[in-house]
Order: C-alpha cells, then sequence, then structure tokens
C-alpha cells in the first residue's frame, strides 16, 4: 500500500474494529454492528447504515475507505467462471469460482505476480508486483457472491502468487471470512496451498483455526523438482517432507499433495513409484492435476491413459488419489493467464 493511502474496512478484523472504536470513545458492540452491514447486509456506503450515529460514521470515512473491486471480464463456462478484477493501483487479478456438488468453490489470488518462478505456471512467469491487502483477498468473495448471487461454501488460496508469502495479510482474511458474523466459512472449508515455504509451514501448525493445508509437490524426487520449481533449491524435499511431518504433529489434520503431470516429464511410471514411496508414511492424499496448456509455455498435458497408469499406481500402492475434475474447457483456464492476456495485450 502506498504511504498515506487510506486503508480500506474490508482490511480489518471484528478484534481490530472494536480496538478502533474503543480508541474513538465509542462502545466496541457498534463494532459487530458494522461487521454485520458490511458481511451480511452488504453495503456499498457508509450512509447505508441506519444504527449507528452519523459522527461515528463520518470519523470512519475518513479513516477508512469502503472501496470495492472492479470487475473488468468475466468468462463463463458450464462448469466455472472466472473473474479478473482490476485494483485500485491498476494491477490486476483473477480468481475462478467452480461449481461442485457439494458447493460452489472459489481460488483466490493472494499477490500480484508471483516470484516463485515454477517453470510450467502462468503466474510465475510474469514477476511479483506485491503482496494483496488484506481487502484486496477478502473482496474478491464478496465481488464473485454479489455478481453471481450465490454463496461461496469452499475457498482456496492457490491462484496467483505464494499465499504463504504474504503471510501476515492471509492469516487476518482467514479470521474474516471464517467468522460467524463475516462470511461464515467453515475453516474445514478453507484450503491454502503453498510450494513449500518450509518455515511458513512449521508456523501454520499453530495457527488456530483448522484450515486445510495443500503442498504443491509436482515432483517425487529433487532433481525433477529443481528443475521445474526454483523454490527446492533452497527447502529440497529432505527439509520439506520432515516440515510437513511436524505439521501433522501439530494438527492431527490430513495435507493434500498437488501434483500436476506434464507430459514426459514429470508422468512416468517410475514417478509414480518413486511418489508413492515419498508420501507412504505420511497422512496424506494425492491429487492429481491435468495441465492447463497456455501458448506462453512448452509444457504439455499428459494423455489420459498414463494419467490413468499413474493413479492405479498410486493406488495399488496404498495411497489415497484423485484425480481433479478439469473445469473450464473453454475459457482462460490456467492460472494468471487471464491476467496475462489482458496486460500483455
Amino acid at each position: 500500500m502506498a504511504s498515506g493511502e487510506m486503508k480500506n474496512i474490508y482490511g480489518l478484523t471484528l478484534d481490530e474494529i472494536e480496538n478502533y472504536f474503543l480508541s474513538k470513545g465509542v462502545k466496541k458492540f457498534h463494532a459487530l454492528q458494522l461487521f454485520s452491514w458490511l458481511y451480511e447486509k452488504r453495503i456499498y456506503a457508509y450512509d447505508e447504515i441506519t444504527n449507528i450515529k452519523k459522527e461515528i460514521l463520518n470519523s470512519l470515512s475518513l479513516d477508512y475507505s469502503i472501496n470495492h473491486l472492479k470487475i473488468v471480464e468475466v468468462q463463463e463456462d458450464i462448469d466455472a467462471c472466472k473473474f479478473l478484477f482490476e485494483l485500485e493501483d491498476s494491477e490486476h487479478i483473477e480468481a475462478v469460482l467452480m461449481y461442485h456438488d457439494y458447493g460452489n468453490s472459489v481460488c483466490i489470488s493472494s499477490q500480484v505476480g508471483c516470484n516463485m518462478g515454477c517453470k510450467f505456471c502462468e503466474s510465475g512467469r510474469r514477476k511479483k508486483v506485491r503482496n494483496l491487502e488484506v481487502h484486496e483477498l477478502v473482496l474478491q468473495l464478496l465481488m464473485i457472491e454479489e455478481y453471481l448471487k450465490k454463496r461461496i461454501s469452499h475457498v482456496v488460496v492457490m491462484g496467483i502468487g505464494e499465499p504463504f508469502d504474504n503471510y501476515d495479510n492471509l492469516k487476518k482474511f482467514f479470521q474474516i471470512i471464517n467468522h460467524p458474523k463475516g462470511l461464515a466459512i467453515g475453516a474445514r472449508h478453507i484450503t491454502v496451498s503453498t510450494c513449500g515455504l518450509v518455515p511458513k509451514i512449521l508456523e501454520f501448525g499453530d495457527f488456530p483455526l483448522q484450515i486445510n493445508l495443500a503442498i504443491s509437490l509436482h515432483a517425487p524426487n529433487n532433481e525433477i523438482r529443481n528443475k521445474i520449481m526454483p523454490i527446492n533449491k533452497a527447502y529440497p524435499l529432505e527439509k520439506l517432507i520432515p516440515a510437513i511431518k511436524k505439521y501433522l504433529e501439530k494438527t492431527n489434520r490430513r495435507v493434500t499433495f498437488e501434483y500436476i503431470l506434464l507430459k514426459d516429464i514429470n508422468d512416468t511410471d517410475e514417478c509414480a513409484l518413486e511418489l508413492a514411496n515419498l508420501v507412504k508414511k505420511i497422512n496424506c492424499y494425492v491429487n492429481l492435476i491435468p495441465y492447463n496448456e497456455t501458448n506462453n509455455l512448452e509444457f504439455k498435458r499428459t494423455k489420459t491413459i498414463q494419467i490413468m497408469r499413474f493413479y492405479d499406481i498410486l493406488k495399488k500402492n496404498n495411497i489415497g488419489v484423485t484425480i481433479r475434475r478439469e473445469f473450464g474447457s473453454n475459457i482462460s483456464a490456467a492460472c494468471g493467464q487471464l491476467r496475462s492476456n489482458k496486460e500483455e495485450l
């Protein structure tokens, strides 16, 4: 956030709003009233609030904006809907809503760009500009609910950016969307994905909410992972796997290993066996992801028959495994693709 720029009200937790009101000599119960107007009644302006005194609202408006994000493009498919947002500094981010039989799930971005540099990722091709502020995380969900008039039941932080590289803002975001008077999304319906920032995985083990953790693994050994994921040079598997085991000791919660199958790179039978051996003693399941090809990157999607072979090898080795359903085949489905299309015109 630029120096002197007004903060946004959607970036405050309930505790922070209570402390703000107390600092102004205002009773803190007004914080819960304000939270209700923001997240239950979905106001767009402070003057829509009827049960808080005007002088309190005037003071609030001088300290915190109530600006929303701008939706600049929507691509809709039968099973998914992709949104391109413009931020107040004219940067762009994107989020995807996916329709499941268990509810509506949204995958949001955590940064403008990404510095992790995963070779197969459209987001990583374009470097990190900045972290998203808390309100920019929250408003992705609010804007999508408002646009589609549908309730979001599940949230995945797996869009543009490395979430654990924006850890402090991420924690506040979780508190706001999980709060019963916020978006009331259950902690077990929220998942955060990391490419392997070991110190933050360990720290996340102490986070009080039972948020699900997914690890973007994408390779069964250091040799392949070094080639496609630069983060592995800082935190190779011999550091990552023990960190995950420590996280499991603290939380007793199953982790997910995300594994994008890349043709002739990490999709062989040998890779499947190696992966099974790597994760067999971990409380986990593996989520196999068919690759979304993009014009800007040379990687290719593994053929369906080999995806099934890979799946079968894991199954035969008693590894819990799923194949992610492919969403948005008729839209710019790859992470970061819509933003790149917009900004590289």
